[in-house]
């Protein structure tokens, strides 16, 4: 679990495969996803606030804790879990303030109604590849919030690739300097229809006389239709599902904007409360 190294066996000549670089490297991280402003955090701040949630909230698949210490500074109590230890480690020494814990998104038990709201950004939710692990996914959410309790998350959308192709067609490229060296990442995403999961290959290649480390990693494709029928089989009801604006479409969301009603571009977002009699 994790918003995005440590190096494994090599594939191919010259290339070596990595785990997660970003994810096992979190400063490294934080300077590829520059979030200055802290709009993730500042969107989720924004749903719970326009919706009534108590001050409680469990932020899953943390990351480096950005989002995490942006709602603690708002004066909520924060919980942040992640499976990356590496992630926790940074996040308990640069954003200090809410309690790091380590878990996993497919089933966790931190309590009982111990939380008035999950978050769960940037497409973590999306690592339930399965059915089964959607529903350990929903099922521990449902233990966890208290009655009338939110989740709040946003992700890739699987109705954008109904017949769409321009984010496969050609690999992105991004570069960007790190404590003077120059890092170059290849992207190339891939849609495996028998199931259902977004492929993205990364390959990044550095100034520095370091080989190129391959990455892979893969997200779920969920449609709304099916995201809406797996939260009311786990008790919630779904006050918001749109695919804009947000913190990560274009234009990004803004203070004081309201949700849409379409869900046709390349990000979705979702608002659930659980039912109060559980």
């Amino acid at each position: 679990m994790g918003r995005e190294a440590g190096l494994g066996k090599g594939r191919g000549p010259g290339r070596v495969m990595s785990r997660n670089l970003l994810t096992d490297n979190p400063e490294l991280y934080e300077a590829r996803f520059p979030d200055p402003d802290r709009l993730a955090g500042r969107w989720a701040e924004d749903c719970l606030r326009r919706l009534g949630a108590g001050p409680r909230v469990l932020d899953l698949g943390c990351g480096t804790g950005r989002d995490a210490a942006h709602l603690h500074g708002a004066g909520r109590t924060v919980t942040a879990a992640d499976l990356s230890e590496a992630m926790l480690a940074h996040a308990r020494a640069r954003h200090p303030g809410p309690t790091y814990v380590r878990a996993d998104l497919h089933g966790f038990d931190l309590g009982r109604a111990a939380f008035d709201a999950v978050v769960c950004l940037d497409s973590s939710l999306l690592y339930c590849h399965t059915d089964d692990q959607l529903d350990g996914f929903l099922a521990s959410c449902r233990q966890a919030l208290s009655p009338g309790g939110l989740l709040v998350s946003e992700m890739r959308n699987g109705a954008y690739f109904l017949g769409r192709t321009d984010l496969l067609d050609t690999p992105a490229v991004n570069s960007f300097t790190w404590r003077g060296t120059a890092y170059r990442s290849t992207t190339t995403l891939t849609v495996d229809r028998t199931a259902q999961l977004l492929r993205r290959t990364r390959v990044w290649t550095s100034d520095d006389g370091a080989p190129p480390v391959e990455q892979r990693s893969s997200w779920r494709l969920l449609f709304p239709l099916e995201l809406r029928r797996a939260l009311a089989a786990h008790d919630f009801e779904v006050l918001e599902l749109h695919d804009g604006p947000g913190p990560r479409t274009e234009p990004p969301w803004q203070d004081g904007q309201l949700p849409g009603h379409a869900t046709e571009a390349d990000r979705l977002h979702v608002v659930a409360r659980l039912h109060s009699t559980r």
